[in-house]
C-alpha cells in the first residue's frame, strides 16, 4: 500500500490480515477477518439504532435495553435484568436511578430480604415502549431488508451456531 492511499475499514481488514499472517505468523487470518466484520457490523447497527431511533426519543442505547426486558419480562430483579440484558448489574443500578427519575419505571422492594428491589416500568414507561419499539422495529426491518428472508434465516442460525460453540472453549460473558 502507497503512503497516499487512505485506510478504509475493509482495505485495513486486508492489511491487518496480512501483516499478521505474512510478519508476525499468526496464522487464523479467516478467524481474524470473521471477528473484525462481526464486530464492525454489531458496532454500525448499534451506533444507527441508537443515533435513529433512541437519542432523539431521549434514552441511550443501554437505557433501551433494559426498558426492553424490562417491558418484555417484568418485574424483574436487577441482577435477571441484567443477564436478559447483557449488562453489568452496576449498570443497571445506575440505569435504573436515571429511568425511576425520568418516570420510566419503578422501584420497589423485593420480597427476597430486606435488600433485594424489583424493577418494573411506569404507565409511562409502557407506553413509550409501544412508541420507542415502533421506531426500533422499522429499523429492524430496513437492516434485515438487505437480506433475502432466507439469508436472514441462515445469518441466525450462523451466529447461534457460534454463540453456542462458546461451550468448546473457555469464554468470559456477563451472566
Amino acid at each position: 500500500m502507497k503512503d497516499d492511499e487512505e485506510l478504509d475499514f475493509w482495505s485495513f481488514v486486508d492489511l491487518a490480515g496480512r501483516r499478521l499472517s505474512e510478519e508476525f505468523g499468526f496464522e487464523h487470518r479467516l478467524a481474524t477477518r470473521l471477528l473484525l466484520t462481526l464486530n464492525r457490523a454489531s458496532a454500525i447497527v448499534t451506533y444507527d439504532l441508537e443515533s435513529t431511533v433512541h437519542r432523539p426519543r431521549g434514552h441511550s442505547w443501554a437505557g433501551f435495553r433494559l426498558l426492553f426486558v424490562t417491558w418484555l419480562a417484568g418485574p424483574l430483579e436487577p441482577g435477571r435484568a441484567a443477564t436478559l440484558a447483557g449488562m453489568s448489574r452496576a449498570a443497571v443500578s445506575n440505569l435504573a436511578k436515571t429511568l425511576v427519575a425520568d418516570g420510566m419505571m419503578t422501584r420497589t422492594p423485593g420480597e427476597r430480604d430486606g435488600r433485594s428491589v424489583i424493577l418494573s416500568l411506569t404507565d409511562r414507561g409502557r407506553r413509550a415502549m409501544l412508541e420507542i419499539f415502533a421506531g426500533q422495529n422499522e429499523r429492524e426491518r430496513q437492516w434485515a431488508g438487505v437480506l433475502t428472508e432466507a439469508e436472514q434465516h441462515m445469518l441466525i442460525m450462523l451466529l447461534d451456531k457460534l454463540i453456542a460453540g462458546r461451550a468448546s472453549f473457555d469464554v468470559r460473558e456477563r451472566s
